[in-house]
Parts: C-alpha cells; structure tokens; sequence
C-alpha cells in the first residue's frame, strides 16, 4: 500500500505560493491501479515524485508498505561519467539484485551495442531514455510509477520489446499514471482521480473522474 496522510507540498514561484497538496490524504492499495488527472502546471510530476520518495513533504507523512517503483524514465541515480554497464550493476547492487542479471538484461533490452560500455553522459536523449525504461524493467516493484512527461523513445524496436515486457509486469502489478489527458490513463486504469486544490479527489470510475475534470478546465 502506497498512502499519504495529511501531507501538505507547495513552492514559491517568485510571485506567490503555488500549492500542489493542502492536508491531502489518500492511498493507493495493491491491485487496484490509478489515474490521475491534472492539466499541465499543477504539480502531476511532484506528486508522482513524493509518490517514489525523491521528494519530501513540506508536511504530513507518505508511507510505502511496499515496492515503489522510481518515475519511468527518471534519471536520478544515474552516473554521467559511468557507463551503462557500471550503473546498471550499482544499481542492482542497490536493490540486492544479481548484477550479472541486470547488466544483461538492459544491454539486451537497450540494443545500443558498444555504446552500452561508454559512459552514459555520451549517450544521446533517446539512448538514454532507453537505458533508464531498461532498468525500471530489471527491477520488479510492486507499484509502477508513470509521468506523462516522461522522456519518450522513437526507436520502433525497443517500443516494442519494452512495450511487451511492461504488459507481462503490470498483470501482477499496480501502476500509477498522472496525465491531463484522460485517453492516456484509460490504457492503464479504471480507477481514476483529479488533482483539484491541493485535493485528490478519488473516484469508482474514469468517467466520473473526467466529469469533474472536464468542469475544472
């Protein structure tokens, strides 16, 4: 279970307070995944942050019982001047994972050949992107964390190797989608909720939660 109890987030934009949760409490249970849905510049990525524990509350407590994936996508802990290779054991290494499983799973995965042994600040963004969608899928969670404004790849092939292995791992497994388009989240959930006021207001169904969005924009 993935829950926040009463936890307040805003930031000081230089003109005024922006608010992103005001006391909000909510959770999210296992086997039952969630959409969220916010327009652009409301905080979807800080919420999905606080979600993965890369950002704190200003307040309250945010509790994971379970195994939270980082944002699909997120960069953080990736070393520049390292290789592909080199972060993608330290990495298993952290998880308590077979490194030798892990670095052969994303060089295949990645399909990136010997760039996958040259340090990764060499990479272009769509290697990247591929190295970081390759480690979330070496690692198993509970709970996948997915922000619409994740870094995208074109490469047709690793679409749909990676696409393919992420079907297989989100049967057994929970996901949660921030998005301010509803068409996204209906690939993923049928629980939907609305980010509204510092809120999260959670509702039975995706139509119900487009209701109040649809009113809010």
């Amino acid at each position: 279970m993935l829950e926040f109890e009463n936890v307040s987030k805003s930031f000081w934009t230089g003109k005024q307070r922006k608010i992103i949760l005001d006391q909000a409490s909510f959770r999210v249970e296992l086997g039952k995944s969630l959409g969220i849905l916010a327009p652009n510049g409301t905080g979807k990525t800080t919420l999905i942050n606080m979600m993965a524990g890369l950002e704190q509350p200003d307040e309250g407590t945010v509790r994971r019982t379970c195994r939270v994936s980082f944002p699909l996508g997120f960069m953080g802990g990736v070393v520049n001047k390292h290789s592909a290779r080199e972060n993608a054991r330290f990495i298993a290494q952290l998880y308590g994972l077979d490194p030798d499983y892990v670095e052969a799973f994303c060089r295949w995965l990645c399909g990136i050949a010997e760039y996958f042994d040259m340090p990764v600040g060499t990479f272009s963004a769509g290697m990247r992107s591929r190295f970081t969608f390759s480690l979330l899928l070496a690692l198993e969670f509970d709970i996948y964390l997915i922000d619409e404004g994740m870094p995208a790849t074109t490469d047709v092939e690793f679409n749909r190797r990676a696409g393919s292995i992420l079907q297989d791992r989100l049967r057994d497994s929970t996901v949660v989608v921030v998005s301010h388009q509803p068409s996204t989240l209906e690939k993923f959930c049928r629980t939907a909720a609305v980010l509204r006021d510092g809120q999260l207001y959670i509702f039975n169904s995706l139509e119900e939660a487009k209701r109040m969005y649809d009113y809010q924009t």
